[in-house]
């Protein structure tokens, strides 16, 4: 996936443009991102920072990852849509939900992280997993 990307939240508030290549394209299931998709993971890519533009105003939840390091986590303050993570163990990174790309037809995820807690019922098949961070 390395073609200008092109997303936005459920309003449109909050509009951004990826010109780079996307560094990984991950599954996360740690508890917070359970908790902030308000589903059984959290769906992501990876990308340089300076790749991406962004147009409007977001708001942005400081929290703790399971690592214990600090989770940036940016959302439209209008509609509540989750947009991007900043973390502090992938430094120059920015993590885009996947879900708010225009076109998700790239995407195919390509390992799972923090596995150990992942839903019960969710089939890990397709995909490297790692129970917490990869080395």
């Amino acid at each position: 996936m390395s073609e200008k990307m092109t997303g936005g939240c459920l309003c449109g508030q909050v509009r951004y443009e990826v010109d780079g290549d996307v560094a990984m394209q991950v599954n996360c299931h740690c508890k917070n991102c359970q908790r902030q998709s308000g589903s059984a993971f959290s769906t992501i890519i990876g990308v340089p920072e300076a790749a991406l533009t962004i147009e409007g105003e977001f708001k942005t939840y400081d929290d703790k990852g399971e690592s214990g390091e600090a989770v940036l986590r940016d959302f439209c303050p209008n509609c509540g849509s989750p947009l991007f993570s900043r973390v502090a163990v992938a430094p120059g990174l920015i993590f885009i939900k996947v879900g708010t790309l225009d076109d998700t037809s790239s995407f195919t995820p390509a390992m799972h992280l923090w596995t150990k807690s992942k839903q019960h019922w969710v089939d890990l098949a397709g995909a490297i997993a790692f129970e917490t961070n990869p080395g």
